[in-house]
Order: C-alpha cells, then structure tokens, then sequence
C-alpha cells in the first residue's frame, strides 16, 4: 500500500501566508502584532515573485503571524530555534553519521507521543501496535538507533501531578495560589499563560514538567549514563501531534549550556514524518516491522497501553481517583462528565451524602480558556483542578496530525484517532513496574533532590520587550 499524503501538508514547514483576521482567533483583543492588509498583501507579492509560496519542502520557514498568545509572541532568537526543528535537521545528523569524523557521530533516538500513534495506523491501515512496529522499522531503516514511546514519561507526569495537586490542597487555607491548580501538559496553554496572563495564573500552573519533557530527561540523563554517553552525544527527536511542543523544546530551562545540548533537539509532528516516509518512496508493505525500544533493554512490557481519559494522557481521571482515595479514603470507579458550553468544557465532581468534595474541569480550546480566565478575574471559579489543553478536542486533534482543508480539524480524521487510540488497553501508571524502577534506579527515590530536578520546573510570568519580537508571520 502506497503512502497516501492528500491535500497540502499544513506543517510549519509551509511557506505560507496565514489568513488576515480582524481579531486573532485565540485573543478577544485586537491583535497589535499583526501587519496591515497592504504588508501582507506585500509580501505575497513577493514571495510569489521569488517562487516561495508552493509546496512544502523540507527546507522551512517558520511564520509567526498566528502565535497562540499573539500578546506575549516569539523573539527573533526562539523563532530561529524553532525554525531549525525540521526534517533537514534529521537528515544532517544521519548524513554527519556516515561520514568518516566519528567525532561528529550522534545517537539518533526518537521518542514517539502515543496520541502521534493511531495517526499512522489510519495512514497504514493498521491497528495501532502494527504500525507502531512499522513506524520503528522505518526510522531505524533510515538510520535511528532508537525508538521509544513517551507513556513512561507520561506516567511520571501523571504521579508528579497527583501528589502536587495532594499538597497542594492540603494547604490551601493558608496559600492563595495553592488552588485552583492548572495542568502542566499542554505548552500552547503554558506559553498563553506566561505571555498574556502572567501573575494571575502562573502561581497556580502544577510544576510537573511534560510528557515530553520528562521524556527529554530520560533520554539525555538516565538513558545517557546507561549507555556510557555523554547528552550532547544524543540526537533527541520528539514526534508530536502538535506545533505547540517544537516551542517548548526551546525553552531555557530545557538547555544545558555547558554541554551545549537541549533535553529535546528537535520535534517532529506526524505529518511531518509521513512526508519523510514520502520522500523516502517507501511502501507499507516495504518497511520492516520492529518493535519499540526500552530504557531497560529487554523487558516484559505488555505492550502498547495507553491512560484513562479522553486521549490526552487524562490527567483530570488520574487525579481525582488519587484525590479520593487519598483526601477522603474513597474509591472511584466511574467519572461522569457534565459538559457545560460545549463538549469542550466539562465538569467532573466528586460527593459524598450530597456534599461536593471536590469539582473538577476539563477546558479545551482558546474559546474555553478565555471564559476560564473571565470567570477566574471575578473570582468565580469553583474548581480545585483545571485540566487545560489549547488544541479542542484535546492532544489527538493537534494540528500536527488532523488539520484539514482550510485550516480546520478533519473531523472524520479526528473520530478515527478517537477509536483507534480508545482500542488500546488502559494501564494505571502506578503500577507499571518500569516507572517505578526508574524512581529508584534513576531518581534516587519519589522526592529526591534529583527527582525534583528532572521531574518539575517552574512557570513564570515572561515580558519582552517590543524591539525583541518577531515581525514576520507565524503560521501554526
């Protein structure tokens, strides 16, 4: 079977001009950074003079115009970071590989989000731990010594996340910023929050770092050290739903200046390894199929799982059976969902004789964000969790993977994912025996100075000066 790539792939390596809106769809203020209707029509002039606006090529050009917080927006220095996460870079290192300079050599390891997974399998026709196997094939055929998938650093998120949010009650009659307590997962919420919110929300972010970003630790510390490398002997790519993790893979507190390495080189989104595949004129049929690495090596792992939730790890369900159990010595089995505006924004609560113990959101969506935040400025929010993810529909609609035609999620695509990433088994993450043998053999115990280092970061409010913004587009 033939790779199938339909439509233009709307990725940030597109030389493209994004679409003039009075108003920048994720902001209810008119948008200070966005040029006139007479620039943009300029620069479509030009770039259609110089050839530059047509299909995708590896080579990229990153556009800043449609930033989610077009308040706080990108500096001239993350936006040439960013532009750098692309194929060229993955082709430079396996290029740099065969050469004879071993001094120059890298170990090439790819970490694959699960929410990127049933992306390929509806590409492969296949279910999803198939063209798991398929997707590793591929990538080692092309030269990657290893491929992992981010579950393990999901669960350590998922556990980091529910003692914070444990503490954190626990002593919210003497901390204001104590509750409500913001999800961490998401970086287009944490840029947004930074950028535009600042002080109002940052106190309140969870401090457990991403999936990914735990992943990025993993790799360039546990991982490293196992394999008698240096980090800055490791090339770490991520493979993402989403635009949103290429921005955090840049963040300072990511970077280790004295090896001069980041805990993730460069994130690729799905799409953008499907055109690999393209490029490489490789059938389905044709790859070879592996199977995912482990940390540990060989292992007697089930295969691939997945959280409880809605396909975005499910931090919201993770943390309120551990709540329960924990606050108040209740089980919960089932979790019902109120939807409130829209399936976007949900609320989950948890009684006791008809007594609210604790109530919970799930909030997707600028949209949804924006009515969060209103309510929260008149002191109106009830809830003791927020769980906030940019992207509506949450991870699997990324529009890394399930952007459409116009701009917009492919719904059909959308609803595939949905099954497809449904199909696999859930797996609690404190019971998986590999996280908890990382907690000793890595991080020296569930609340080292260690595990604090790799596990957690802190979120502030972040100004810059105008003269340090970008004023060319971003097209996300």
């Amino acid at each position: 079977m033939a790779l199938n790539i339909s439509g233009a792939l709307h990725t940030m390596s597109e030389v493209s001009i994004g679409r003039k809106k009075e108003k920048c769809e994720n902001c209810t203020k008119q948008c200070n950074k966005k040029q006139s209707d007479e620039g943009i029509n300029s620069l479509q002039e030009k770039g259609a003079a110089a050839g530059e606006v047509k299909e995708s090529t590896s080579v990229q050009q990153v556009l800043l115009s449609a930033c989610l917080s077009c308040d706080g927006c990108v500096s001239e220095d993350e936006g040439q970071r960013v532009s750098q996460q692309n194929l060229d870079e993955i082709k430079h290192v396996l290029a740099l590989n065969k050469k004879c300079d071993t001094s120059k050599h890298k170990i090439l390891v790819v970490s694959v989000c699960p929410q990127s997974l049933p992306f390929f399998a509806i590409k492969f026709q296949l279910d999803v731990p198939a063209a798991a196997r398929k997707l590793c094939g591929f990538l080692k055929s092309v030269g990657v010594h290893y491929v992992f998938d981010t579950t393990v650093a999901a669960s350590f998120s998922i556990l980091e996340s529910q003692r914070e949010f444990v503490q954190r009650y626990r002593r919210k009659h003497h901390d204001s910023n104590a509750m409500p307590m913001f999800t961490s997962s998401c970086p287009g919420w944490i840029r947004y929050a930074e950028r535009v919110l600042g002080s109002l929300v940052t106190p309140h972010i969870c401090t457990a770092r991403s999936p990914q970003q735990i992943m990025g630790s993993l790799v360039k510390d546990f991982f490293a050290r196992q394999q008698k490398l240096t980090p800055d002997q490791i090339f770490h790519v991520v493979v993402a739903p989403c635009f949103d993790k290429k921005l955090e893979a840049v963040r300072e507190e990511f970077y280790n200046s004295i090896l001069e390495t980041r805990d993730v080189d460069c994130v690729l989104t799905s799409r953008e390894i499907l055109h690999l595949m393209e490029q490489s004129k490789v059938t389905v049929e044709e790859m070879d199929s592996a199977s995912l690495d482990h940390v540990f090596g060989e292992t007697s792992d089930p295969g691939m799982t997945r959280h409880e939730g809605r396909g975005s790890e499910g931090f919201l369900e993770h943390i309120l059976k551990h709540s329960a159990k924990e606050l108040f010595g209740l089980d919960v089995q089932e979790i019902v969902y109120k939807t409130l505006r829209n399936r976007d924004f949900q609320e989950v609560a948890l009684e006791r004789d008809g007594e609210i113990l604790l109530q919970f959101a799930a909030v997707y969506g600028f949209r949804n964000i924006q009515t969060l935040v209103h309510r929260m400025r008149k002191g109106k929010v009830p809830y003791q969790l927020v769980e906030v993810l940019s992207c509506p529909g949450g991870c699997l609609s990324g529009r890394g993977q399930a952007e459409g035609e116009g701009g917009r999620p492919d719904r059909t695509l959308v609803q595939q994912i949905e099954e497809h990433y449904s199909s696999l088994p859930v797996r609690l993450p404190d019971t998986n025996p590999e996280v908890q043998r990382l907690y000793r053999d890595w991080l020296d115990g569930h609340d080292s100075p260690h595990a604090q280092q790799c596990l957690h970061t802190r979120y502030k409010n972040h100004t810059q000066p105008s003269s340090q913004i970008v004023n060319s587009d971003i097209q996300w």
